[in-house]
């Protein structure tokens, strides 16, 4: 039985999750799929300028893990880049670290750990105690095929 896979802490979800060349249409390119964890890799190394033991660290994961995915990662972005490919982020075995809030009323935004989020008791915005139902980097997340979450599986 094969050991399951430890859930990799993600800070954000990035807000564009298609790119393609410019002036070709869609229907004629093939696709190259870079997991969210994946670009979670390369937003530490590339983005933050962390070393890697820092962002295995950030993401609750091994080094060499790191470095499989940061190398997976670039390799499927620069097939791309050269190839003319189109790149979409979706998938992974993955974990918020926080989860933002946009008020709906006065457009305050806030962030709260998963762990302070509750079925029963939705985060109230802090300006104006207005119940919040949907976290902004969440919209559309679950259910549509771009990431699991690992609390969620842990609570079947």
């Amino acid at each position: 039985m094969p050991r399951p896979i430890k859930c990799r802490r993600v800070a954000q979800i990035p807000g564009t999750i298609y790119f393609k060349p410019a002036g070709v249409p869609l229907r004629e390119l093939d696709e190259v799929v870079v997991s969210v964890d994946e670009i979670e890799a390369i937003r530490l190394k590339d983005i933050e300028g962390l070393e890697q033991e820092q962002g295995a660290e950030k993401m609750n994961i091994s080094r060499p893990t790191f470095q499989r995915m940061l190398s997976s990662a670039r390799g499927k972005i620069a097939d791309a880049l050269i190839n003319g490919k189109a790149i979409r982020i979706e998938g992974g075995n993955i974990e918020m670290t926080q989860v933002r809030f946009r008020c709906r009323r006065d457009g305050t935004e806030w962030e709260v750990t998963p762990d302070e989020i509750s079925p029963d008791r939705p985060p109230v915005c802090p300006e104006c105690n207005t119940p919040q139902e949907l976290p902004i980097v969440a919209m559309g997340w679950h259910g549509r095929g771009r990431g699991h979450c690992c609390r969620e599986q842990r609570r079947r």
